[in-house]
């Protein structure tokens, strides 16, 4: 196995960071946290466990997470959120490959917790997400919300990352209101203009994609509480952005 580099982006992470550098150390020869001007002790947790770490005010999901990049010694990068931890499959997978071919990126099933509780329902699982790739062929979008990895190939592991995605249902409350705000702002940065009727419109849409599309209708509690979160979610983004706008329009009558 070739050298990897892991790179994690935070912002007040101070709870899970070393649980995550603990889990990228299994497999990378080097750590770089990207940082978003954290306010508690990420940073000095972080560079404890033997991190290095670049300060960097956020620039959105893809941008951010593509800033460490140039700075990696080694050109195969392992990208993981703080709240992520590689299962042990996915630490057999990786130590397995030869990582011989630099156009081929490598992609993993991600399984989503609230609380201690997996949640399948609905496309939460299997969620697929390329992680690990070569800096030379590929990369992150730049895409200021939910960004990607673009790679010429792909090839599945079948091995999981551990997300723990909400500390519970009022954690994943939380969560969506920080989230549709990043969405808004990354939205109305690229020009997506207000609508009043886009917010209800992309409501509905989550919610039949959830519960009939992806099956939630059948799958009890976590089928029904995956819909309306979602729905929720993207209801909240536009509305978020139609604010974003009255608020720049009241700016500009003062």
């Amino acid at each position: 196995m070739k050298p990897i580099t892991g790179i994690v982006i935070t912002l007040n992470e101070q709870q899970r960071i070393a649980a995550c550098i603990d889990s990228l150390q299994r497999v990378c020869s080097e750590i770089i946290v990207v940082d978003s001007l954290s306010q508690d002790d990420t940073v000095r947790i972080a560079e404890g466990k033997g991190a290095r770490v670049l300060l960097q005010e956020y620039l959105g999901d893809g941008p951010q997470k593509a800033h460490g990049v140039p700075h990696a010694a080694n050109d195969w990068i392992l990208s993981l959120d703080a709240d992520e931890r590689l299962e042990e499959d996915a630490v057999a997978a990786i130590q397995a490959l030869t990582l011989d071919d630099p156009a081929l990126a490598y992609r993993f099933n991600r399984r989503n917790f609230c609380a201690n509780h997996w949640i399948r329902a609905a496309g939460f699982y299997p969620d697929r997400v390329v992680r690990l790739y070569n800096r030379t062929t590929s990369g992150y979008l730049p895409k200021k919300g939910h960004a990607s990895v673009h790679a010429p190939r792909v090839q599945d592991t079948g091995a999981h990352i551990r997300h723990f995605t909400y500390d519970g249902l009022s954690h994943w409350i939380q969560r969506i209101d920080q989230l549709s705000s990043r969405d808004a702002w990354a939205m109305k940065e690229r020009g997506v203009t207000p609508s009043a009727w886009r917010p209800a419109l992309h409501a509905a849409s989550a919610t039949l994609r959830k519960l009939i599309l992806k099956g939630g209708i059948l799958q009890g509690a976590d089928g029904l509480t995956v819909a309306i979160t979602t729905a929720f979610h993207a209801y909240m983004k536009y509305a978020k952005l139609n604010e974003l706008y009255e608020n720049d329009s009241h700016r500009d009558d003062e």
